[in-house]
């Protein structure tokens, strides 16, 4: 009878998915009608008195910048690059050895495990141990963008030719082949993926600043606190400027990359504020009895399992329901933007003699891709209080912003009839339903990236996984901090095989 009971269970399963992510329609209503089922049950108030106010005094500061002394302000930009420069240079050459055994299972759930952790909660486990150092801001990066770097740089070789393999012995190792054949036609792509995880370490450096280490986040976060809009204004600036420059320091007629990237490390490393000395029995303290719960360390099954019930009903249940309500309308805004901002950045819609409109979009959407929902949740958490809308509000915004570039650049790769309609006709029956496809790629992509987010926002006040992880971590409750972000590591893995799931169905 059980057995029936599975196997019917199982067909009904597979039957209902079948239907319901079979076509490109099915998946957007599905996603629709589960962003507005999960509406009534968010906290979406605004307990702001008068958030307009507030805003108009934003705007005041944002006309009017203003900048921090030059020492403090440089400092914090150096320290900013030198995290992300040293994490990712080290993640990329750990991400090349472990792409060479990629194909090991043990090797891909090793990387899915550590990219699958956020870099803020890295930092926070890494601060028990090393402090507000160095050490604590370039691993917080290094680790995730190991399992990054593995997993992407493994893809590309997959995607490379077969034929240059055939010139080399059938009995050569795969070190070789690696070496000789694959590693060489994957480079270029390689190295431009590199850059792109840059700006990445960039922003993720910058939000380090949250936790209290000395990048601009932090001086950024303080402005914020402290009502000096028009000094974040200044701050938010040159982190433009910071992001804007980098195909320019990066790229040098004069020096070429081999001798340049070299030469920035070492300028990287001396810039780098000093770590505290950390003593080896501090480390095994941390690895060994803090992060584990008591009752499990005296052996006492009983008293163990009813802990990790209590943190499991009582704390990550309702945590990872808000976490997941709050990502799912995000990802439904985040949708509804894309198709609103794509078309006004594209040269499909607006050709040359529309080139003012066509620029101040791309400006527009520079900005949103380039601030992270971090600070954008900060702003709106200032404008309309700790609710589940700047989480919200702060993900759709930063996610839209990078997914309609993408889909406005694939748009104007599209070859359209001489005869095709123009305006709204052309967007609604010439140019989006071709890239509809490309377009739901690339938000279920995203998807995994919306969780994570949405659960480190919680360090904010949103009531998020990230919530409760800070909160233990402010208590001395490593044992609770780690369950719960192990418990946010399982979420993203699980969102991240299912979104690869339906995509591969989407695909047949």
């Amino acid at each position: 009878m059980g057995q029936r009971l599975r196997v019917l269970f199982s067909s009904l399963f597979s039957s209902l998915f079948s239907f319901l992510f079979k076509s490109h329609r099915n998946l957007s209503v599905t996603f629709i009608v589960v962003g507005l089922l999960c509406l009534p049950f968010a906290d979406l108030e605004i307990y702001q008195v008068d958030p307009w106010q507030e805003l108009s005094r934003m705007g005041q500061g944002i006309m009017q910048p203003s900048f921090p002394e030059l020492s403090i302000l440089a400092d914090s930009v150096m320290i900013t690059v030198a995290f992300a420069l040293i994490a990712v240079s080290g993640a990329a050459f750990l991400g090349l050895i472990l792409a060479l055994f990629f194909h090991s299972r043990s090797v891909r759930i090793f990387s899915a495990s550590i990219r699958s952790v956020h870099e803020l909660f890295w930092g926070l486990i890494f601060m028990q141990v090393y402090g507000l150092s160095a050490t604590t801001g370039v691993l917080a990066i290094l680790v995730p963008f190991t399992g990054i770097f593995a997993k992407m740089f493994a893809e590309i070789i997959e995607q490379q030719s077969p034929v240059p393999n055939s010139a080399i012995s059938p009995q050569a190792d795969r070190c070789s082949q690696y070496l000789f054949s694959w590693l060489p036609q994957a480079w270029p792509q390689m190295v431009s993926y590199t850059r792109y995880r840059f700006e990445c370490a960039l922003r993720s450096s910058t939000i380090l600043g949250f936790i209290g280490l000395p990048t601009l986040g932090f001086y950024l976060e303080t402005a914020f606190k402290q009502g000096q809009y028009d000094e974040a204004a200044g701050l938010l600036l040159s982190f433009f400027i910071l992001i804007a420059s980098i195909r320019w320091w990066l790229n040098s007629r004069w020096v070429p990359a081999y001798l340049l990237i070299p030469c920035y490390l070492v300028l990287a490393f001396i810039a780098l504020p000093d770590s505290p000395q950390v003593y080896g029995s501090s480390l095994v303290q941390f690895l060994i009895q803090d992060i584990w719960p008591k009752a499990l360390l005296a052996a006492d099954v009983g008293a163990s399992l009813n802990w990790y019930q209590h943190q499991l009903l009582d704390i990550a249940l309702p945590a990872l329901w808000q976490t997941l309500l709050l990502s799912q309308l995000a990802l439904v805004l985040t949708g509804l933007l894309v198709l609103l901002f794509y078309p006004w950045a594209s040269q499909v819609f607006f050709p040359k003699k529309l080139s003012l409109m066509r620029g101040f979009a791309r400006t527009f959407l520079l900005v949103l891709r380039s601030v992270p929902e971090m600070i954008f949740a900060f702003v709106f958490l200032l404008l309309f209080g700790p609710s589940g809308i700047p989480a919200v509000l702060a993900l759709a915004l930063h996610n839209a912003g990078l997914i309609s570039y993408l889909l406005m650049r694939h748009s104007q790769q599209l070859t359209l009839r001489t005869d095709s309609s123009k305006g709204l006709n052309q967007y609604c029956y010439e140019v989006t339903p071709r890239i509809y496809p490309h377009f739901l790629s690339l938000l279920l992509y995203r998807w995994e990236v919306i969780i994570r987010e949405s659960a480190i926002l919680g360090i904010l006040g949103i009531t998020t996984l990230g919530f409760y992880i800070d909160s233990a971590f402010e208590d001395i409750r490593y044992d609770r901090a780690l369950f719960l972000i192990v418990i946010s590591a399982l979420l993203n893995i699980a969102v991240d095989s299912f979104s690869r799931k339906i995509r591969g169905r989407l695909s047949q």
